[in-house]
């Protein structure tokens, strides 16, 4: 199957102009706790390229903490002849997902050369709803999430160029088709490139809200992975604004996503205005080749990316990817990967972690359990200091996106703590005073928990 590219430099430039709109700052409901979220370890998820994994390659993908993976369901690859579709390629994949607990979001793509790339007429429309609905029904009960399309608002995946209407009707023929026959399965969109308002907010007054279970996005941007906290306040008033308000004739407006569980994520209804309609980080990396970024700098990228949507009401974060698509250093869509590119058949790992691999995680093992409760106050904007609680305990993240290094002072109490850095390389202990507990922060997250080993 041929590889899909992500990400290319037209697309980049295109989700920074988009995602470039500040006027919306300062949203009340940005690093804002949600009572009814998950736990840290739920939601995260990666992209990955293939049908067939390597020995070995699911085993790592699940020792990082991912819950979710994120794969084209291609549409020229699965009926190359009218009417008839063949899905033992990713039935395969499926087999290898269930193995080791591992969710399946399919992207409901692209043009099929037997009807037109991409389906804009409505025999192409009807012959890919058609297609949509089959593979649903293959793959029912699966827990299976379905992605409407990939990145419809720029021309490498919409040639010759963007068109919003198209897109729309193409999305209400699907959303209509899976309501008909495949009414508990998920499904959700349009899977932006970038946060791009315009597009989303004319898909919203169309009515795709009514089908969509949550609204997927690709919050890609060279800046710093904080400012995507405003733009999804934003977002998230938008989808409040036109969401359902009506119930359907079977008295609910369809399938949600529910809450995620350790083995599932569970389908839920709910009525006229309580039902939820959430934002999915669908696609969003930073490539170590990128100017001023190496390996080092992406790893702390990623923990910020990740740390920015759990604690932004995010409930599935895609990283984009899994596996280094190449080993040109001057090509950015290369170096997206958490591991190398090369095979090793005869290591444990089979392909060498990348600092972000062991930074993902870290994260996960760290905050496994673990809720986001408060965003401290510490002085600066710029810094950062989350607090995650279990039951019985609290853990700190923290960083600054200056990049001046510094000192500042977190209320914790008096006590032993045990500083850990992000990629879970080092930890050291510290002692607060009777105030405060006073620590170094930089680009780069710590993590803080306390050391209930030593007696209080």
């Amino acid at each position: 199957m041929k590889l899909r590219l992500g990400l290319t430099l037209l697309s980049v430039f295109l989700s920074l102009s988009i995602s470039a709109d500040r006027t919306f700052t300062n949203c009340p409901q940005a690093w804002f706790p949600n009572a009814n979220s998950e736990t840290f370890e739920q939601g995260l998820g990666v992209n990955i390229h293939f049908t067939d994994p390597q020995p070995g390659e699911m085993k790592m993908i699940a020792a990082a903490g991912f819950r979710w993976v994120r794969m084209d369901f291609k549409w020229d690859a699965t009926e190359r002849e009218r009417g008839h579709y063949d899905f033992s390629a990713y039935d395969r994949l499926m087999q290898s997902l269930d193995q080791f607990k591992l969710r399946a979001l399919f992207i409901l793509d692209y043009g099929n050369p037997l009807y037109g790339t991409p389906p804009r007429t409505e025999f192409a429309r009807q012959a890919f709803a058609g297609w949509a609905v089959a593979a649903a029904k293959h793959f029912a009960n699966r827990g299976v999430t379905w992605e409407m399309y990939n990145e419809p608002n720029v021309p490498m995946f919409w040639p010759p160029r963007p068109n919003v209407d198209e897109y729309i009707v193409l999305a209400l023929t699907v959303g209509r088709a899976f309501r008909v026959n495949v009414p508990t399965e998920k499904l959700i969109g349009p899977a932006t490139s970038g946060i791009d308002f315009n597009f989303l907010e004319a898909c919203f007054k169309a009515g795709l809200l009514d089908y969509w279970s949550a609204v997927s996005v690709h919050p890609y941007r060279r800046t710093n992975p904080e400012g995507a906290a405003n733009e999804y306040c934003r977002l998230r008033q938008m989808i409040d604004q036109y969401r359902p308000r009506v119930r359907t004739r079977s008295g609910s407006d369809g399938p949600s996503l529910g809450r995620v569980g350790d083995d599932d994520l569970t389908v839920s209804t709910a009525s006229g205005s309580d039902r939820v309609i959430p934002i999915i980080s669908g696609e969003w990396g930073f490539s170590s080749a990128w100017p001023g970024i190496d390996e080092a700098k992406q790893s702390a990228l990623l923990t910020r990316e990740l740390l920015t949507n759990a604690t932004n009401d995010i409930p599935i974060s895609i990283w984009y990817d899994w596996r280094e698509d190449g080993t040109d250093t001057e090509d950015p869509e290369h170096h997206f990967g958490l591991v190398h590119n090369a095979y090793l058949s005869d290591h444990a790992q089979v392909y060498q972690p990348k600092p972000a691999y062991l930074a993902t995680k870290t994260l996960h093992d760290f905050f496994r359990g673990y809720r986001f409760e408060q965003r401290l106050t510490v002085g600066s904007d710029q810094d950062y200091v989350l607090v995650f609680a279990s039951r019985a305990d609290r853990r700190i993240a923290a960083w600054t996106t200056s990049t001046n290094v510094h000192r500042i002072a977190i209320s914790l109490g008096p006590g032993t703590f045990l500083m850990t850095n992000h990629t879970g390389e080092s930890t050291t202990s510290i002692s607060a005073n009777r105030k405060s507990l006073t620590i170094e922060v930089s680009t780069a997250p710590i993590y803080v928990r306390r050391d209930h080993a030593v007696a209080q």
